[in-house]
């Protein structure tokens, strides 16, 4: 039977700032590889034969990036999903399920920002799991625990189901243990981290969502039904997908069926949920440290130093947490992994954008990066990839002064289009009609820089956009 991979691409993790940030979440980011997360979860089951076009599901400001991160590495997506408000697993997979339920097909559900490094493995696993889910089970993957883990759910297995091979009844779904119970469900030899991986078939998950969740059922049922085309993303309809309940696959189904089954698998799995967890799967020199970037260290041990801008030096330091980029910097001991929430809601709490933004702000058609700003003054760097433009524009508020870096800019203003090359320049006047676009085959940098009473991104009125936004 084909096997639909579903990767659901929508966290923001949170406690892996100041990398990862709301528009530019871990999965999207090149943590452990050159190649980013999304990138490692479908390049590992590509190459299969029975695996077949990917369905996506994000949040609507990630779907650019998901689009071009997917034609980098030359994967075409059966479909590109976008959820309107973020509603957790259960009714994100319930719309792809609900675009699948007239196939043949197994979803294999994916988080798109975990580890996995024995592939060999994972494969073994999922040809198991896939006999299990094409007799009606839905299947889960608990990962064989190798510590007794205080941050992760388990899952016990029950019977072995002889006809599956290597697939076991599910005994019970258990909450994050605390050290002591946690040392017992590993000498137990029956518990596993619950991996938040599944396979089944679309139809079997719907019926048992529908049983245990109809609410759900009826709320994401209505936004596929209205749902719409926008270029190549599937957008489901707002108002109806809002209405879903939020709630994980766990709790809308999976602790509440008889059809759960487990597949144990012993596959490298990391869901590099902290700093101290990505630290476990990159290679550590002999005094356990793991380092990328710019960096010199000098007498550390045990301390991961990430250096994404500029040159980071550590000296006599132990058990350490740094983390640079052109915008923050952030030092924590790494028994404090797991509080670098509580600086995402301080900045939340105190109105401030590093929670969400970066300093380099990534657009469809390339990128633009703040360099300097000031009263009334604001200075950008802009690329523009080729054969991409920007919408056709307008501002109330601002004028504009562009100057070419490098590469070739067609530059529209008030109807008039003129070829700009390296060192030329041109003005934008407060109120005047105006597009950019790169016509050559390498990417166009420029400088810009604004001045006015009002620089905010939201001074856009824009009369057309090939990429279809408001």
């Amino acid at each position: 039977m084909k096997i639909v991979p579903v990767i659901l691409s929508g966290g923001s993790g949170t406690r892996l700032w100041p990398l990862s940030r709301a528009v530019l979440p871990k999965q999207l980011l090149p943590l452990v590889s050159d190649n980013t997360m999304l990138q490692e979860t479908l390049l590992r089951i590509s190459d299969w034969a029975e695996v077949g076009e990917p369905v996506i599901v994000c949040g609507n400001d990630h779907r650019f990036l998901v689009a071009e991160q997917l034609r980098q590495i030359n994967i075409s997506p059966k479909a590109i999903i976008l959820e309107p408000v973020a509603r957790n697993t259960a009714p994100a997979i319930a719309a792809a399920a609900m675009t699948l339920k007239s196939e043949d097909v197994l979803m294999l559900v994916l988080p798109a920002d975990h580890v996995i490094t024995d592939v060999t493995a994972f494969e073994t696993a999922i040809r198991s799991a896939s006999t299990c889910a094409e007799q009606g089970k839905l299947v889960t993957f608990g990962i064989s625990p190798t510590i007794p883990e205080t941050g992760y759910g388990y899952i016990q297995s029950g019977q072995s189901m002889g006809d599956a091979q290597g697939c076991f009844e599910v005994a019970r779904f258990v909450e994050k243990p605390d050290a002591v119970t946690a040392q017992q469900y590993l000498d137990a030899g029956n518990f596993f981290w619950n991996s938040g991986m599944f396979i089944f078939k679309p139809a079997v998950f719907l019926s048992e969502l529908t049983a245990y969740a109809p609410a759900i059922v009826s709320a994401v049922n209505n936004a596929v039904a209205q749902s719409y085309q926008d270029l190549d993303f599937l957008r489901l309809f707002e108002d109806a997908f809002s209405k879903s309940p939020s709630d994980s696959i766990d709790y809308a189904v999976m602790e509440k069926t008889s059809l759960a089954a487990v597949v144990p698998a012993s596959i490298g799995w990391n869901d590099v949920g902290s700093w101290t967890a990505l630290k476990d799967v990159q290679p550590c020199d002999e005094d356990r440290n793991a380092s990328r970037g710019d960096v010199y260290l000098r007498n550390v041990k045990n301390t991961l130093v990430r250096a994404e801008s500029r040159f980071v030096a550590a000296l006599g330091v132990s058990d350490l947490l740094i983390v640079e980029t052109s915008d923050a910097v952030l030092v924590a001991h790494r028994d404090f992994a797991q509080d670098v929430k509580s600086i995402v809601d301080h900045l939340k709490s105190s109105g401030r954008s590093e929670h969400k933004v970066h300093p380099r702000v990534y657009r469809p058609w390339g990128w633009y990066e703040g360099i300097d700003v000031g009263e009334r003054f604001q200075v950008k760097r802009i690329m523009v990839k080729p054969s991409e433009r920007l919408s056709l524009q307008m501002h109330h508020h601002r004028a504009e002064h562009w100057v070419v870096v490098s590469g070739s800019a067609m530059i529209t203003i008030d109807g008039v289009t003129k070829l700009y090359t390296e060192n030329e320049s041109t003005y934008i006047p407060i109120g005047s009609t105006h597009r950019l676009e790169n016509p050559g085959k390498l990417p166009l940098h420029l400088i810009e820089v604004q001045s006015g009473s009002y620089l905010g991104e939201d001074d856009i009125v824009r009369y057309e956009d090939t990429y279809g936004r408001a």
